[in-house]
């Protein structure tokens, strides 16, 4: 099993246009071979150069879902990342840092960073929040992110998680 990651973001912005940007974030840090496209990024995903596997696909979150009730983000973006599980998980999720940070700097709509219930961060408005833990958050992730931010407590209600990543 996998460890995943998902940025759902609330947005007018196409998949393509989502996995274009996401291609742009990550050319210059060379996490995806040159001939990884935006389109195969939507279809089947891509392998980064730490095997996080990265996908943009269309998201719908039912009325009940945590992200809808607790926070009122209605996803139809999100971009799922699957860590691969044996190998430098802690760089792995660096990259995704840098990847959503880069994300949220280029696509508009309030957005969320999850995995495993935990909250990473969420952006409302032009309000960027991450969560408050520094297990998470170290001084090279916060480094990463594209405007000024607030540490906040983060949570899913009690007994409530985000829907898990449809593939």
């Amino acid at each position: 099993m996998a460890i995943s990651y998902d940025l759902e973001i609330a947005t007018s912005s196409s998949l393509e246009q989502v996995a274009r940007a996401l291609l742009d974030v990550a050319r210059p840090l060379e996490l995806f071979e040159d001939s990884v496209t935006p389109e195969q990024v939507v279809r089947d995903g891509a392998a980064t150069a730490l095997r996080t596997w990265v996908r943009v696909y269309e998201r719908s979150s039912a009325p009940w879902s945590p992200l809808v009730t607790d926070f009122g983000i209605t996803p139809t973006v999100a971009i799922g990342f699957s860590i691969y599980k044996h190998d430098r998980i802690p760089e792995q999720q660096d990259d995704l840092v840098r990847l959503s940070a880069g994300l949220l700097a280029g696509i508009a709509g309030d957005a969320m960073l999850s995995g495993l219930d935990t909250i990473w961060l969420m952006r409302r408005g032009d309000q960027l929040i991450v969560n408050e833990r520094d297990d998470i958050w170290s001084e090279h992730r916060l480094a990463a992110l594209p405007q000024p931010y607030r540490h906040e407590v983060l949570a899913f209600s009690e007994g409530a998680s985000p829907a898990p990543t449809v593939d």
